[in-house]
């Protein structure tokens, strides 16, 4: 055997092995998955609840009157997470401002919000338009439950809850 015989077996056996592997079915090859259908199957907008968002939180219980221990915890979260990029008052920052945020929005939605953004910033068509003002998604700040209700309340006390 020559050394073009040898190259070619090599070759051959290198590139038919190198085909094989992931196979698809003829279903599979009508509807090739990319990260436009998995986006696209991520953001159907008929499922979403626009008073309550997406996420865990189904209801959440206020006071009638501010928790200040709770608000003063929030403020300290808040300045360790959040205000980096959102000021207290209505104007933008990097992110909108806070001021009215617990009049214009259900504490469920805030709490979703703020505990998992991804999924609403994919669905809800105002986060969806206060991106487009944004320019930049907000991060998932991985907070706890207690840390997103205690900024939450923070939140009412900026909105003047007593």
């Amino acid at each position: 055997m020559n050394k073009f015989s040898i190259f070619a077996i090599i070759f051959s056996f290198t590139f038919f092995a190198s085909c094989g592997g992931d196979k698809k079915t003829e279903q599979d090859a009508s509807k090739p998955v990319t990260e436009e259908t998995d986006a696209a199957a991520a953001s159907d907008p008929s499922s979403y609840d626009p008073n309550r968002g997406e996420g865990k939180y189904d209801t959440v219980e206020l006071g009638a009157t501010l928790d200040q221990a709770m608000a003063t915890k929030g403020e300290e979260a808040a300045g360790v997470k959040c205000t980096s990029c959102h000021k207290m008052t209505d104007e933008k920052l990097v992110g909108p401002g806070w001021k009215g945020v617990t009049e214009r929005r259900k504490p469920e939605w805030i709490m979703n919000f703020i505990t998992n953004p991804d999924p609403m910033i994919d669905k809800d068509p105002e986060v969806q338009a206060q991106l487009e003002i944004c320019l930049v998604r907000m991060p998932n700040q991985g907070l706890s439950d207690d840390e997103a209700r205690h900024i939450l309340e923070y939140m009412r006390k900026n909105d003047g809850v007593k």
